[in-house]
């Protein structure tokens, strides 16, 4: 489907992908619905295709930062959360070499043909660890996606580097393996 967006673009909207990549940056604006809002209202494009460009535009601008830098800046305000990152990122970066680290500017995502775990320092004293399964009851630690929405299915919150046990751990492979 974004192949045939991407290959529609300008005849359906009149411009290159890389004409409304340079409108979006003018814009100013910086977050996904802010960004498709703008294109809505004010350059007339359907919610389809101001959705594909705020996607691109947002892939492109992560895409043009280090990775190690993308990290270091969500952790920046929050270094007591930077060893709990570190912990989870060694036991997910272990299940396999199949593994895609992407680093957006606000959480890490964790690939192999979709995405099963993300990382993000939702405050300055907890992580929140959405993962996804295909299907998983919602019991105890392992909460419903909450701010996630579909990205995830569940939602793990950790405040303490203790917390990163054994049936964490299980639950990433869980959900790495279903992902595969």
């Amino acid at each position: 489907m974004m192949a045939a967006m991407m290959k529609n673009l300008a005849e359906k909207t009149g411009h290159d992908l890389n004409h409304w990549l340079k409108v979006v940056k003018t814009s100013g604006e910086e977050k996904h619905m802010a960004i498709i809002k703008h294109l809505k209202s004010e350059h007339g494009l359907t919610h389809g295709y101001a959705n594909f460009i705020s996607l691109k535009y947002r892939e492109a601008d992560a895409g043009s930062a280090n990775a190690d830098d993308l990290i270091s800046a969500q952790y920046a305000n929050k270094p007591l959360l930077k060893p709990i990152f570190d912990a989870l990122h060694i036991h997910i970066i272990k299940l396999g070499a199949d593994v895609e680290v992407a680093p957006k500017k606000s959480a890490v995502s964790m690939r192999v043909k979709r995405q099963f775990a993300l990382i993000q320092p939702s405050t300055k004293t907890r992580i929140d660890l959405g993962l996804k399964f295909n299907e998983k009851p919602h019991k105890g630690r392992l909460e419903t996606s909450g701010p996630f929405g579909t990205m995830c299915t569940h939602r793990v919150q950790i405040n303490d580097l203790k917390q990163v046990d054994d049936e964490l751990i299980g639950w990433i492979k869980e959900a790495y393996e279903q992902a595969k």
